[in-house]
């Protein structure tokens, strides 16, 4: 992404010239609160901008040097490019298999491929195949979204909000998930409010704010930074006079 500014009814700017880059085979963190913009930078990725009276006014999304901004969702898939937005989105009428196959619907002729690559990954998906997806629990339907666009076998895999609503025990499961799914070659652009998981586990990271990229650095260059470590990794203020000396300082507001 280069420069990237997305409006919203031709009014509402919400992206202003964001800069962003995932090299093959890594794991990149995008940190930020709810309404920071993360969604729909994913969506300005994945051609979804469209669905919601969005569109991109300045910059571009690039793949392999070659541009992409424009394309249908569907020739991105092929492209390469998969996504698990927040909230799962399931098809909760339908199996888990019904589920994964819908997933593989750009890549059919290998859907026995992906659905034995995708029980492996996740074999709680292999026991409950025939099952309603709707009764799955909210981990294991995590699961089934993440499941569902491995099926087109991406090089890309966005992930938005993984760990949202699951259990502590839950989130380290999907976190060693998706680093599994790392180490089988797909990079991964990890959303995440969770900043501790997900720096954990990336290489590199970025925090939106207001639309805004205001940090980017390696990630263990975030973890030791104090203000990431106040405002994202769960320290606290003791006063209603600590919390506005804390606003005031971060760095990048300064």
């Amino acid at each position: 992404m280069s420069n990237l500014e997305v409006v919203y009814d031709d009014v509402a700017l919400v992206l202003r010239g964001i800069s962003l880059g995932v090299a093959p085979g890594q794991i990149v963190a995008l940190l930020g609160a709810n309404g920071a913009g993360k969604t729909t930078l994913l969506r300005a990725i994945t051609g979804l901008l469209d669905v919601h009276d969005g569109e991109i006014t300045k910059g571009a999304v690039a793949l392999d040097g070659a541009v992409i901004s424009g394309r249908s969702p569907a020739a991105l898939v092929r492209l390469g490019i998969g996504q698990v937005m927040e909230g799962r989105r399931i098809f909760a009428e339908l199996t888990v298999e019904e589920n994964l196959r819908l997933g593989g619907h750009t890549n059919r002729r290998k859907i026995s491929e992906g659905l034995a690559r995708t029980f492996d990954l996740f074999p709680v998906l292999a026991q409950r195949r025939k099952g309603t997806a709707g009764y799955l629990s909210g981990g294991e339907q995590q699961m089934l979204a993440m499941g569902r666009a491995l099926m087109s076998a991406p090089r890309y895999l966005l992930l938005d909000e993984p760990s949202l609503g699951l259990a502590p025990k839950l989130v380290e499961q999907i976190r060693d998930l998706i680093v599994r799914i790392n180490e089988s070659g797909t990079a991964v652009l990890l959303v995440e409010q969770n900043a501790t998981m997900a720096l954990s586990i990336a290489s590199h990271g970025y925090v939106m704010e207001t639309g805004k990229i205001v940090l980017d650095k390696p990630s263990a260059e975030l973890l030791a930074d104090e203000d990431i470590r106040e405002f994202y990794l769960g320290s606290h203020t003791t006063s209603f006079r600590e919390v506005k000396h804390y606003q005031r300082r971060k760095r990048w507001l300064s």
